[in-house]
């Protein structure tokens, strides 16, 4: 079918629908659009929308005359207030803009009927099949609830994940002068209330709170005007004892909606049919709006309506999943806001403002240096110290900056002895200025290697030769700390080298494994024996030798491995765990054997060095380790003696369906941090340093691990200090590398500008 579609269907009249049959019909005025809204236009959802600068440029050059109606009414404001605790926090140069959802449709309604748009309102669409038949094209817009996806399932195959806030969108007839974000803390639990200009005289106001708190505080039973009644009373302070209203206000639970297709045949998906994110980053109508904009474009691009529609998903998939991501993260956020509460207010500002990762230390300090330079200041940050290079102690260990090179298996010893390539490995990025550095998982038994290629500590041969790098470290890298990793490998050892297959099994030459319960790591893996009483003992010998060894080879730190699926962690996940004797079944029988095994090695390792153990906060799979017993976990091995714990996540079943994106794992680590009072380790995708700054700052950790920025740049370190201008003490170059402390300078770029402009 041609791109150019001459009798097209709306269905939903939402922003993102109107402006699509706007665009499309401008665009080509021969076009026959027919939209269908069953609401009536007073029946919004919502007061205020929220327009980033962004997306009102793409307006402007699309459509001027709904770039000008909308410019005349929008609301302007750069400040964000946060109240917590009786203290209010504000930070500047945000940047945003505002106008009422009703005056929004009215203009897009106007334009419509202006291009000759069909416009149906307080009118059922046709039914998916016959808008199909009857039209080259059917757009569906009809919003999260949408009866077009619903009919296709099983082509979009939505993904619908409900959250567990419950909030309420209602208004109040006076302007605040800020994005203002309140916490409440009442009898029944937090409450949090957000509100913004979005007119001269008006705000919209949403409140928000977790589902038991909402049922606790018996807004279940409570009609429409007393339940506005009630938050304005709670949100008083706020409010200026001014009323809320409401327009057929509900409380409904947020659900983010994620398709694995967008169109089929000739019907796609845009705005909220096709995918939500959280109110609390503003995006849902800009999405929208931003799809139609995409939409009308690839149709006048491509020759073909199949090539249009598949440009189209192919533009917007990558925004929309990022914008998800971010969305996801202040979601979140909020939904656990109660760990946060103890924070000194202005900390938790920070916190609150960087929670969807989009907005970050460097970045605020551009939009406001003088709040981002307080919250230094109360963290403790020597003048001109970013967080990253202030001090941290664990035990008697005192490293010089917050950077840790995590661990990274390198699969090149030889008879588990490390050799040349691991001095030069971890010398260059001992070098390279890290406040510590961790080496990959060394085994403790040939029989709880991963592969052939994995170090080890089970002889006297390999303790001399890790004692030949930590004696280079200390020499040549005096303040950088080296921790070792022990560990065995249990159900997921016997395998290839990493680039010769992953998880794979030997072709030949492989050894017996060992676990907490026979169960293969995935299909064609070997098959475990389930370890007997007194191969449990075994091992906690084996790990209780390794460890003396790694004291007598000079490390500072050991890090016991209780993560991604390996021997310890398999006992841990009740999907790897399936023992009926004292060291299965509940939590607490899980944890047994770790604890055994963390208590012998306790013993052995030096009092005055600390122990750290790095665990999988969740097992990405149903069934598995929940972020409540993650907490526990971290509880359990911090009252046995853990100096820290490092908070990672999955690798333990073969079917894990993780949630990859930028510092996607620190939402563990930073409930652990707070819920168990033990310092933490954060790892996952952190790759700036811009992210450490602002984890640190936000105090979601204590310490951040970076592994594949390390491999890119074994300097790392060095360059983030001399990126952000500093020279202190949190970190040092080298004498034989000061040279190189600034970066070279580069070729000449720029072209000499015009000496004179002539008009055409």
């Amino acid at each position: 079918m041609p791109a150019n579609p001459l009798r097209i269907a709306v269905t939903g009249g939402g922003p993102g629908g109107l402006y699509a049959a706007a665009l499309l019909k401008r665009l080509d005025p021969r076009r026959r659009i027919t939209l269908w809204e069953r609401n009536a236009p007073e029946d919004t959802f919502g007061f205020g929308v929220v327009l980033s600068d962004e997306t009102l440029g793409g307006i402007e050059h699309a459509d001027p005359v709904v770039h000008e109606a909308l410019r005349q009414h929008f609301v302007r404001w750069d400040d964000i207030d946060i109240v917590h605790r009786g203290e209010r926090h504000t930070s500047g140069g945000h940047g945003f803009a505002a106008l009422g959802r009703r005056h929004l449709l009215e203009i897009l309604h106007d334009r419509c009927r202006g291009l000759g748009v069909d416009l149906r309102l307080r009118t059922e669409a046709p039914p998916p099949a016959a808008l199909s038949a009857g039209y080259d094209l059917v757009v569906a817009a009809d919003g999260v609830h949408s009866a077009i996806r619903e009919a296709y399932a099983d082509v979009f195959r939505p993904h619908i994940t409900a959250h567990r806030c419950r909030y309420i969108w209602l208004a109040a007839d006076f302007a605040f002068e800020a994005f203002r974000f309140e916490i409440a803390e009442t009898e029944h639990g937090v409450m949090q209330l957000h509100g913004y200009p979005y007119a001269p005289g008006a705000s919209t106001v949403i409140v928000e709170m977790r589902e038991e708190v909402w049922q606790a505080a018996g807004f279940d039973e409570l009609g429409e005007p007393e339940s506005v009644e009630r938050c304005a009373k709670i949100f008083a302070d706020a409010l200026g004892g001014r009323p809320l209203k409401s327009n057929k206000s509900t409380w409904t639970t947020f659900r983010t909606v994620v398709n694995d297709h967008w169109s089929h045949g000739n019907v796609v998906l845009l705005g909220d049919a096709a995918h939500t994110a959280h109110f609390s980053i503003g995006s849902g109508t800009k999405l929208a709006v931003e799809d139609a904009l995409a939409l009308a474009a690839c149709l006048e691009e491509r020759p073909t309506l199949d090539e249009a529609l598949a440009a189209y998903e192919e533009e917007r998939r990558p925004v929309v999943a990022s914008t998800q991501r971010a969305a996801r993260a202040s979601l979140e956020w909020f939904e656990n806001l109660a760990v946060h509460l103890d924070q000194r207010p202005r900390q938790f500002a920070f916190n609150l403002l960087t929670r969807s990762r989009r907005v970050t230390h460097d970045n605020l300090r551009m939009r406001d240096a003088h709040f981002t330079e307080a919250v230094e200041r109360e963290f403790g940050c020597p003048p001109g110290t970013p967080p990253m290079f202030t001090p941290f102690r664990l035990r008697g260990l005192t490293l010089r900056n917050r950077v840790v090179v995590s661990p990274m298996d390198m699969y090149s010893a030889v008879e588990g002895v490390p050799g040349d390539f691991h001095l030069v490995h971890l010398g260059a990025r001992a070098l390279g200025g890290a406040g510590l550095l961790m080496t990959e998982m060394v085994c403790v038994s040939p029989e709880g290697r991963i592969t052939p290629g994995c170090a080890g500590l089970y002889t006297g041969k390999q303790a001399e030769a890790w004692r030949r790098i930590t004696d280079f470290v200390h020499r040549q890298a005096p303040g950088t700390g080296i921790g070792v990793q022990l560990g065995h490998s249990g159900r997921k050892g016997s395998t290839r080298l990493m680039w010769e297959g992953m998880d794979e099994p030997l072709p030949d030459g492989n050894w017996p494994l060992v676990a907490a319960s026979p169960l293969p790591y995935k299909p064609g893996s070997q098959t475990p024996r389930e370890l007997s009483r007194a191969q449990l003992t075994d091992i906690r010998e084996q790990f209780t030798a390794a460890a003396w060894r790694a004291a007598r080879a000079g490390f500072d730190l050991l890090e016991l491995h209780c993560a991604h699926g390996y021997l310890l962690s398999g006992f841990l996940s009740p999907l790897t765990n399936r023992r009926t004797d004292a060291y299965g079944g509940s939590l607490a029988q899980r944890l047994r054997f770790p604890l055994e095994v963390f208590d012998a090695v306790r013993a052995v390792w030096p009092e005055e060095k600390p122990m750290t153990v790095r665990i999988s906060a969740t097992d990405w799979a149903e069934g598995g380790t929940t972020p409540e017993e993650a907490v526990a976990i971290a509880r359990a091995f911090a009252a046995h003696g853990a100096d820290a714990i490092d908070v990672s996540t999955g690798q333990v079943v073969a079917e894990e369906r993780p949630e990859f994106g930028r510092s996607y794992q620190t939402p563990y680590a930073d409930r652990i941090r707070h819920e168990a009072g033990v310092p933490v380790i954060a790892v996952g995708a952190i790759s700036s340093w811009d992210d450490v700054n602002s984890l640190i700052l936000a105090g979601r950790t204590d310490l951040c691990a970076l592994a594949r920025p390390h491999l890119y740049d074994p300097h790392w370190t060095l360059h983030a200090a001399a990126e952000q201008g500093y020279d202190g003490p949190g970190v040092a170059w080298p004498a034989p590398y000061r040279a190189g402390s600034r970066p070279p300078r580069t070729g000449r770029t720029d072209a000499p500008k015009p000496r004179l402009a002539l008009g055409g």
